[in-house]
Order: C-alpha cells, then sequence, then structure tokens
C-alpha cells in the first residue's frame, strides 16, 4: 500500500515542489524531503490520508510556507564561521605584519611615481582620488591608468616571491 502510494504521487510531488520552491526561496529537493517525511510521520500515526493528492498539495504548500518564514528569519553571518579565529593570538599578528612589511618592501622598488603612488592609496588616513592626485602632483583623470599600471607591476614583482614561498616544505 504505502509503495503504491509513494509511486503515485512522485509525480504530483515533483511538480508541486518545482512549481512552489522558487517563491519560497529553497530548493524543489528541499520541499520534496520535507513533504515526504511529513507523509511517513502520518502513515505512522494516522495512516494514509483520504485524499492523498489534496493532502500531498497542501503539505507542498505549507512546507514552502514554513520555508519562506525561516528564511525571513535567518540572518547571514558577518564572517565566515571557519574565519572566525582570534585575530589577537601572536601568530596571527607576527604573520600579518611580515606581510605587510613583504607588501611596502615591494611597493618600494616599483619604478617611477609607483612608490609615492602606492603608498598613498595603502595609507590608513583612506585618501580620495582628489587628494591623492594634488599630493603627487597628477590630474585626477590620469590616477586611475597610472593605479592600474603600478598595480600590474606590484603584481609581476609579487608573483615570484608568492610563488616560491608555495614550494617550502
Amino acid at each position: 500500500m504505502t509503495d503504491d502510494l509513494v509511486a503515485a504521487l512522485r509525480p504530483l510531488l515533483l511538480a508541486e515542489a518545482s512549481a512552489e520552491a522558487h517563491a519560497a526561496g529553497t530548493e524543489p529537493g528541499d520541499l520534496e524531503q520535507a513533504v515526504w517525511l511529513r507523509l511517513l510521520e502520518r502513515l505512522d500515526s494516522d495512516g494514509p490520508p483520504a485524499d492523498p493528492q489534496g493532502w500531498l498539495r497542501r503539505a507542498v504548500r505549507s512546507e514552502a510556507r514554513r520555508s519562506r518564514r525561516t528564511t525571513r528569519r535567518e540572518q547571514p553571518y558577518e564572517s565566515e564561521p571557519a574565519a572566525d579565529t582570534d585575530r589577537h593570538d601572536p601568530e596571527h599578528l607576527a604573520l600579518t605584519a611580515a606581510r605587510h612589511r613583504d607588501l611596502r618592501a615591494a611597493v618600494r622598488r616599483l619604478p617611477g611615481r609607483c612608490p609615492r603612488l602606492m603608498e598613498a592609496l595603502l595609507s590608513p588616513n583612506d585618501l580620495t582620488y582628489r587628494e591623492i592626485a594634488g599630493e603627487l602632483g597628477i590630474s585626477q583623470g590620469s590616477l586611475g591608468p597610472e593605479r592600474s599600471r603600478c598595480l600590474g607591476c606590484l603584481r609581476r614583482l609579487l608573483t615570484p616571491e608568492v610563488a616560491a614561498r608555495g614550494v617550502r616544505g
């Protein structure tokens, strides 16, 4: 009896779950799974529903509503839980300081105006393009292309260093 009921309801459940899933903000498979679980629970307690197709449609809509309510209440993490380590431990602080020293050393090796431009961009004062252009004595319009060239140089400069570090064992 249960196998016949499941076989008879499967196409209807697939169609109903597919129709409701998008509006509920969930996957059709998740809705299907929840409704199958409800059906198994019902079969254990009350037996098969008198109107299986009607019961299934109501169950899908009920699960879709539940999913919408859950989605509205859920709040995303501000950061990934795995990245929620203690950022004040000595090892983390030492590694961060070493990365900053390496970056500053690479910036100093850049050609032309790039070191001054990159230092201005890395400044903790969070300078605007207008302020940086005034400080460097160049037009604000040429700052973007100059920045792109400097970042390209920095990328080429750092690539061998980063690649060489990965080889260490």
